[in-house]
């Protein structure tokens, strides 16, 4: 049978356009289920190991060494003591296996064909491997392939000879329908290792990335490196916005990128069913780039709120609804394209809101350092927002105000002081009331108990009962420094569960 096996590798090699050994380990692996489906075999570990060069083949029994705990299955398994009684002075270590050879079958008719089967199955496997491989090689970013089927999970397309891609339905766009025989077009988006390790490429028509190379390649300029998009947001299917900017200063970059009466733009939404595009212009000032994200609206003016990494935006009445969008959709796109959270909000409203404010900043003036209603508001209007700012101000920015004289100087300067004195000495009092089990707890620092001092959270009990959100609120730490000093809190009370 070894001049069989030999022929039968290199004609199968030669037709399949595999390599010999990939027929060799599939001969093997069928004629070794073909050996275990002999009586009593089921259940043992067995190889078939064929000669490359001979063809000859033997069968392998395999035996797993363990300790003597861990001694489950008989038929797969020996301890370590075993094996060294049936063969003294074996070299063998627990975690190795030892073989011996047993009998080769004579393979009859059915064994055949399950071999047959099994050989057929490997080189369908083997040859898929190559062509993916040689597809991965040289493959493009922008795939072309046609639909051969639309199933539930996706849309199943022919990008290669004997090679599919799948675009699953999360990676589809809405509303699109496809019939078999379509042409299509999509992002190479990875390779997923499937259950018994077969691979399979996927693909996407939603992410932003695709929207990014089809404008590589409808814009030359781009590709020259004249141009370059350097923010994408989408809402798949219904608008985008892409933020450009020029290398070049000679070249519009929304001019380019939209071109001769938007042939250019146009030919990208086409291609992704009639998706609005918006260009807007990138810029390195926060400010800039937020006003030019939220086009076609026009913004009034803009406050920056760095620490917070957030920015009202002011509009007019008239533009509220255009800058916010419909179902808020172009404020959530502009906000994901320039990376600030983004509040809109009307000139009415905004006047409002800091009207409020700057009343009750009038009333911290007024209560806490005692201050009449008149200097307080020549405070607010100057731009004071907390007793600190007075307190430590330049004495010369005082006096430059002209409402204030050198008496009402002196006297505000000594209030603001004393206030922060006081404020110091109650918060150092109410620290000093928080008990030392909350002090000591993992993850606690000085200011977070400032904040929990400030808040009448002085037990550990206290801190434990708090939701997540809560002591965030209260500290302003993350959510991760949240959930570990909360759950270091509420740990005695899983310990007395347990004990009890």
């Amino acid at each position: 049978m070894s001049r069989e096996i030999l022929a039968l590798a290199e004609a199968l090699a030669s037709e399949k356009n595999v390599e010999p050994n990939v027929v060799f380990e599939a001969l093997e692996t069928a004629l070794g289920i073909a050996a275990k489906k002999k009586a009593d075999r089921e259940h043992m570990d067995l190889e078939v190991r064929i000669h490359r060069d001979t063809g000859e083949y033997r069968t392998v029994r395999k035996w797993l060494i363990v300790e003597d705990l861990d001694y489950t299955y008989p038929e797969l398994e020996k301890t370590i003591e075993q094996i060294q009684e049936e063969i003294p002075g074996i070299d063998i270590q627990v975690g190795d296996y030892y073989e011996e050879d047993i009998p080769n079958e004579a393979f009859g008719r059915q064994a055949a064909q399950t071999a047959k089967q099994i050989i057929l199955q490997k080189i369908r496997d083997a040859e898929r491997e190559q062509i993916l491989n040689a597809f991965l090689a040289t493959r493009e970013d922008i795939v072309v392939g046609t639909v051969k089927r639309v199933e539930r999970h996706g849309i199943v397309v022919e990008i290669a000879p004997k090679l599919d891609a799948l675009i699953p339905r999360e990676q589809a766009l809405p509303r699109e329908n496809y019939r078999g025989g379509d042409k299509i077009r999509a992002l190479f988006w990875k390779v997923e290792e499937l259950n018994g390790g077969r691979k399979q490429i996927m693909l996407s028509r939603s992410s932003g990335e695709f929207l990014r190379k089809l404008f590589e390649q409808e814009v030359p300029e781009i590709a020259d490196g004249l141009l370059e998009i350097r923010e994408v947001s989408r809402d798949p299917g219904q608008r985008a916005k892409i933020a450009v900017k020029s290398n070049d200063q000679r070249i519009d970059p929304q001019g380019t990128c939209i071109g001769v009466r938007g042939s250019r733009v146009n030919a990208v939404s086409n291609e992704i069913g009639g998706e609005r595009i918006d260009v807007v212009l990138w810029s390195d000032d926060a400010g800039d780039f937020i006003i030019n994200a939220l086009s076609p609206a026009n913004v009034g003016r803009i406050i920056i709120d760095e620490e917070k990494h957030a920015c009202d935006v002011i509009v007019e009445e008239d533009q509220l609804a255009l800058a916010i969008g419909r179902g808020g959709q172009n404020v959530r796109l502009a906000a994901d394209l320039t990376g600030w959270q983004l509040n809109i909000m009307t000139v009415k409203e905004a006047e409002e809101r800091n009207a409020a404010e700057d009343a009750a900043i009038r009333e911290i003036f007024m209560s806490q350092m005692n201050l009449s209603e008149d200097i307080a508001n020549i405070l607010v209007q100057e731009g004071f927002t907390s007793i600190e700012e007075v307190a430590y101000v330049a004495i010369d920015e005082l006096q430059e105000i002209e409402d204030l004289s050198a008496d009402d100087v002196d006297d505000i300067r000594t209030k603001a002081r004393d206030a922060v004195l006081k404020a110091a000495l109650e918060a150092e009092e109410k620290l000093n009331q928080i008990d030392q089990d909350l002090k000591n707890l993992d993850g606690m620092d000085e200011d977070m108990l400032r904040d929990l001092a400030e808040a009448n959270i002085t037990h550990r009990d206290d801190l434990a009962e708090l939701s997540l959100d809560e002591l965030i609120e209260i500290t302003g730490v993350s959510k991760d420094e949240a959930e570990k000093v909360i759950m270091a809190a509420r740990a005695h009370w899983f310990a007395d569960e347990t004990n009890a």
